[in-house]
């Protein structure tokens, strides 16, 4: 099902929208990779009710908690992403509502799972973290830039795919990049010696288009971006699974390990609520500062 927003208008309540017309407005809203995802969990929610022969219109609380359920005990999606589909669909929900397509918001009370303060996560120590970069740099010069975006300056993975060369300038004596955050804002980060040399190695002089792009051309996608840090992880003798999230979560708690503040590393990550960045702060120190080796040492 096709749910690319269609060019501004208002719901026109006299020709009765369909559940596609309403999530193409509704997207309106939203743009970048809220967008995306907002529309890939939509995409979800109606399909389980096409599944199911459920009106996605005439859907009630009931069916939502049955997909929610469905969600964590057959997919086994992590509770934030669970917690994130049902905002989503309580958004779209409540849209409906707000245009009088629906009487009312029928996920306004459905019950998202907790989610807690604290993250079992521990992305990459120091010298994982460098066996990683060293093997990048051995595998391509684009698969070092990658890394090391998303490694040292903790983009996210849109944001990195996002970003052309046009967004290189400079500004106060730093190399920077223009970057989307989430929720469309820009933000302007500088990039390390290393990093700025290793972007310039890959660009060979190129002047325009996306940063990071195929051998044709083309702008990567996260697929190919997941693919290749897997690849590069295995390569480093990282033993588990390793996903881009892990080299972002290495650059929060390898920062606040060098001596960068908490406030300081909230800002450069593009967290918009401080208890975000603590949960990786408490990660770090989950295993290293246990109360256990205090303990066996004192006895």
């Amino acid at each position: 099902m096709n749910l690319v927003p269609a060019p501004p208008q208002a719901v026109d309540q006299r020709v009765h929208p369909t559940a596609e017309d309403v999530a193409a407005a509704f997207l309106l809203g939203y743009s970048g990779h809220t967008r995306s995802a907002y529309a890939a969990d939509l995409r979800t929610w109606f399909l389980f009710c096409e599944t199911y022969n459920i009106g996605v219109l005439s859907a009630r609380r009931p069916h939502i908690d049955a997909w929610a359920r469905s969600l964590d005990e057959v997919d086994g999606f992590a509770p934030t992403t669970v917690a994130r589909k049902l905002s989503a669909v309580a958004g779209f929900y409540k849209y409906a509502a707000d245009e009088e397509v629906i009487g009312k918001n029928v996920a306004a009370a459905v019950r998202r799972p907790k989610v807690g303060n604290d993250t079992t996560s521990t992305g990459l120590s120091k010298e994982e973290l460098t066996k990683l970069i060293s093997v990048a740099n051995r595998d391509s010069p684009r698969s070092l830039v990658v890394v090391l975006l998303l490694a040292l300056n903790g983009l996210r993975v849109s944001e990195a795919l996002e970003a052309n060369v046009e967004d290189l300038t400079e500004e106060r004596g730093h190399r920077v990049l223009k970057v989307v955050r989430k929720g469309g804002k820009s933000a302007v980060i500088p990039l390390a010696p290393r990093t700025s040399d290793a972007v310039k190695r890959y660009l060979a002089g190129r002047t325009g288009g996306p940063l990071i792009v195929s051998r044709n051309g083309l702008r990567w996608d996260r697929a190919r971006v997941w693919r290749v840090v897997r690849r590069l992880a295995e390569e480093a003798g990282i033993e588990r699974p390793i996903h881009p999230h892990d080299l972002r979560h290495a650059f929060v708690s390898l920062s606040l390990d060098a001596g960068a503040s908490l406030r300081d590393v909230q800002d450069a990550a593009g967290h918009a609520d401080p208890r975000t960045t603590r949960r990786y702060d408490r990660a770090r120190y989950n295993l290293d500062k246990h109360p256990t080796y205090a303990l066996a040492g004192m006895v």
